[in-house]
């Protein structure tokens, strides 16, 4: 075969093997990949700097399928193109990521082959997508992050990160505001290096975008600051050729390329309908789509002699040319740049350098004390200034969060200024967690910050940090009611048990700043965990640890702080953050009275609940059933912990706008409330 028919023939099996998967399944958007195998092919053999027999190489080009409904493109793409598979311990295997009988199982239980791209499970996936936006505003992560990497490791002569980003995005990716919010920042910071290829097949699952979307895209993201490119037909791979020249030739912004595309083309029935989106077509339509490709109406999961062959002299050659180029470049660099070389090694496993935690401050016992936000920004400065590749930002609060990085040279990332480590979201909360997850995923360790009642805006970007297993370290201050007079729009209520329930995620509330300190140790150990640290407003009493036990329990997400006299309590009392300061002025009244009293510290659920049977039982023994917890939060979730003898002090409705010691006498946060509680619930 000629080339262009090779070229031709590649395109054609992306297609099919798309169909056949879909239709195996019965189940998933089969139109998406039907219409754009053309520009997705064009991107892979032409323009990715990508190799295949080493999908983790760190200057890779990062391919992101925001749409990931359309997942059978990328399936397709990886097994063509024989990505390697690489194990949990980022080892690359001689195997392959995606075999064909990987395809035939398509959505299946535990196939690699799950109904969206899903990070970790499937080598050479780059980041889990689906919710739509969240996969162009990751994009945005990663091209930050090279900018980072580039003015920390590059030096003359050794260019060892100068990767290109490319999203692939649909008309549900426009929609959503969390792609305003990312190119909006995008274009502030003239992120030449990202390119986002925008499906505009005009089709969703209701019918036809023009039921709700009617603006103008090009003007929209010409506004943002990005260079607008237009293809106006996806078949047309030389106009998709030249659309990818140009923006591998701009150097001050980043590249819109719109791409005009007919969903589910081929489908004589199907192609530009609603139903090519989210349905199988039918045994009948595929047949009849095959004979208009000019493939076998009956064979099934077909790869043509050549089309493999073809994908090594593409992206394979030009791909691992590149990366062999890399590695002996390396090679030269660890030479010569010995303690460089070796921050990269760490970077890269998310490791900590020597000495990370060294200068931490200690906190003596002090009544008067310190909010919790106050002492976590000394601990993270401290800790950024020992662990140079950490870096975050806020969303436009860091006056409030306290994660302004202060020390000398620390600097601010900025579009002429790339090599700071101060980040500046502005107020785009969504986007800020969606573009950590994507500094991350390059390695880079990232914090962002905001209130915590915002975290309802952060929310699907922190679920999909859990999902992916990344440690991103979320900052979140006014933890409660405390907020005080900002009222009930301000004051968290639901968001600690909403948190909580996400699987895999490590959520930490101290309740002064040496639980802190432990906090911060806990959180900077995390290598697949990301994690929440929330932080009070208001000054807390700053616990005398002569007195009461050491914060390192911390490390076990929940200790005994304070133990009842002769060790065998009555009544456990359980708390965390501010409230345990409550607790422990209730416990001495207690204590004095004569009534033996426990006081646990709970500052996370989760890695309590990691603990052994035998240590839960040491904090809260089964027979000691009088117990209660005090939280200025939902009380959902307490029943667990304090059983159905015990009692919950915690907030019942939304707050109120008040000064804090108001507040706390409105809904019951006074020591002698909870001394009542402890008498009620023993009887006494």
């Amino acid at each position: 075969m000629t080339e262009p028919n090779l070229d031709l023939l590649s395109i054609n099996t992306i297609r099919t093997l798309s169909m056949d998967a879909v239709q195996a399944a019965n189940s998933g958007h089969p139109g998406t990949p039907m219409a754009l195998a053309p520009v997705a092919y064009t991107l892979w053999q032409k323009f990715l700097r990508y190799d295949p027999n080493d999908p983790i190489w760190p200057d890779r080009d990062r391919f992101v399928l925001s749409n990931g409904h359309a997942s059978m493109l990328l399936y397709s793409l990886l097994h063509l193109a024989q990505v390697k598979a690489v194990d949990p311990d980022d080892k690359v295997l001689n195997s392959p990521a995606l075999t064909i009988d990987d395809l035939k199982k398509f959505r299946q239980i535990d196939s690699k082959t799950p109904g969206h791209p899903e990070y970790r499970m499937t080598s050479g996936v780059e980041t889990t997508t689906g919710p739509l936006g969240q996969g162009v505003a990751n994009s945005v992560g990663m091209a930050m992050a090279r900018w980072w990497l580039a003015s920390y490791f590059n030096k003359p002569r050794f260019e060892l990160f100068n990767y290109n980003v490319y999203a692939i995005c649909g008309d549900g990716d426009m929609m959503e505001g969390i792609s305003g919010e990312a190119a909006s920042l995008a274009g502030h910071h003239k992120l030449s290096n990202l390119c986002w290829i925008y499906d505009n097949n005009h089709i969703t699952i209701e019918g036809n975008t023009s039921l709700a979307f009617s603006e103008d895209v090009a003007t929209r993201f010409q506004g943002y600051g990005w260079n607008v490119e237009h293809v106006t037909d996806a078949n047309d791979t030389g106009a998709m050729d030249q659309a990818l020249d140009v923006f591998r030739n701009t150097t001050d912004k980043p590249t819109l390329i719109i791409v005009d595309s007919h969903i589910g083309w081929g489908a004589p029935h199907r192609q530009d309908t609603k139903e090519a989106h989210g349905e199988a077509l039918g045994e009948e339509e595929v047949a009849l789509a095959k004979k208009f490709y000019g493939w076998p109406s009956d064979a099934k999961f077909l790869v043509p002699d050549g089309v493999y062959d073809q994908f090594k002299k593409g992206i394979g050659k030009r791909g691992g040319e590149l990366r062999n180029a890399w590695v002996k470049q390396f090679d030269s660099y660890k030479t010569e740049f010995p303690a460089l070389a070796e921050d990269l090694n760490r970077l890269l496993h998310h490791g900590l350098p020597d000495g990370w935690d060294n200068g931490i401050p200690t906190f003596p016992a002090d009544t008067k004390g310190v909010a919790t936000r106050d002492s976590s920004g000394k601990v993270l400065n401290v800790i950024a200034k020992n662990v140079r590749w950490l870096m975050g930002g806020a969303a436009d609060l860091y006056p409030s969060t306290k994660t302004r990085l202060t020390f000398d040279g620390v600097g601010e990332f900025e579009a002429a200024t790339r090599g700071g480590r101060n980040m500046h979201f502005g107020i785009r909360e969504h986007a800020m967690a969606a573009i950590s997850n994507g500094m991350t995923l390059c390695k880079i360790r990232t914090f962002a910050s905001t209130f915590f009642i915002f975290t309802d805006y952060c929310k699907p970007a922190i679920r999909l940090s859990a999902i992916m297993e990344l440690p991103v370290i979320y900052i979140f201050t006014h933890d409660s009611i405390g907020v005080g007079e900002d009222g009930p729009t301000h004051q968290p209520i639901e968001q600690l048990i909403t948190l909580r329930a996400v699987p895999g995620l490590v959520l930490l509330r101290p309740a002064d700043a040496n639980e802190v300190i432990e906090s911060w140790r806990v959180i900077m150990n995390l290598k697949k965990e990301p994690a929440v640290l929330v932080l009070t407003r208001q000054a807390l009493p700053t616990i005398d640890r002569t007195k009461y036990a050491s914060a390192s329990g911390v490390a076990k997400g929940a200790y005994i702080l304070a133990e009842a006299q002769g060790g065998k309590p009555e009544a456990i009392l359980m708390a965390t953050g501010s409230e345990v300061s409550l607790c422990l002025s209730a416990y001495e009244t207690l204590t004095s009275e004569g009534v033996k009293v426990r006081v646990v510290s709970m500052p996370s659920w989760d890695i309590f609940e990691h603990q052994s049977r035998e240590y839960r039982d040491s904090v809260l023994p089964p027979d000691v059933t009088a117990r209660v917890s005090v939280e200025q939060a939902s009380i959902l979730g307490w029943d667990r912990y304090v059983g159905s003898k015990g009692k919950i002090i915690g907030m019942h409705t939304f707050g109120a706008s008040a000064p804090l010691k108001e507040l706390q006498k409105k809904f019951g946060f006074q020591p002698d409330k909870v001394v009542a509680a402890v008498r009620e619930v023993i009887g006494k």
